[in-house]
């Protein structure tokens, strides 16, 4: 499934490129996500974990820059795991696409996830919303990062991510499922052309 999002940011263009060389900087914006060990040269190994309501999902894997353009200032990041708990495997290919702005940096995000085994049960919808809302939190915690090391703080001490966790994830998602709903069945009905 592709998941899309645009995050801006009033930092500037070569300052938020840097930040994405940095990839445990990057993931560490990303609620749940924890890197391990750098197993190479734009490799990592680490976990990712996810509650949401009653769904907890544990993945154990790797990362890997595999395409990083500087001209064009795009980079791709590949990242493979297995639940701890046997229940399936998730994929992901993220890339990332950076470009001035007025008012400093746009980053295009395009995320396909691949989820197989048990974890897929919780269906396609509740995945991409879940998701969405964790894009969501990365765009707030990836600015908070860059303001504090634009102003020479400690982006780990200052704008820390917070576990992927708890009731408002579920809940954050369940609206964006009702709303999605809600169009449907509020959408004026429309006729098919007759072929005339």
């Amino acid at each position: 499934m592709l998941i899309t999002n645009q995050i801006e940011v009033p930092q500037p263009l070569e300052s938020v490129w840097d930040f994405f060389g940095d990839i445990p900087q990057v993931a560490a914006c990303l609620p749940g996500t924890n890197l391990t060990d750098q197993v190479g040269d734009d490799r990592y190994e680490g976990d990712v974990t996810i509650k949401a309501g009653p769904v907890k999902l544990e993945f154990a894997g790797s990362a890997e820059i595999t395409a990083r353009d500087e001209a064009n200032r795009t980079i791709t990041v590949d990242a493979a795991g297995a639940d701890r708990k046997g229940r399936g495997q998730a994929s992901l290919a993220l890339n990332a696409k950076l470009a001035p702005t007025a008012l400093g940096t746009r980053v295009d995000i395009s995320l396909d996830l691949t989820i197989s085994g048990a974890a897929a049960q919780y269906g396609r919808g509740l995945v991409a919303d879940v998701t969405a809302v964790l894009l969501d939190e990365f765009a707030v915690n990836m600015g908070g990062r860059l303001d504090a090391i634009s102003k020479g703080l400690d982006p780990n001490a200052v704008a820390g991510a917070k576990p992927a966790s708890g009731v408002s994830i579920a809940l954050r998602a369940a609206r964006m499922a009702l709303t999605r709903v809600a169009r449907r069945f509020f959408m004026p009905y429309q006729p098919l052309p007759t072929g005339r």
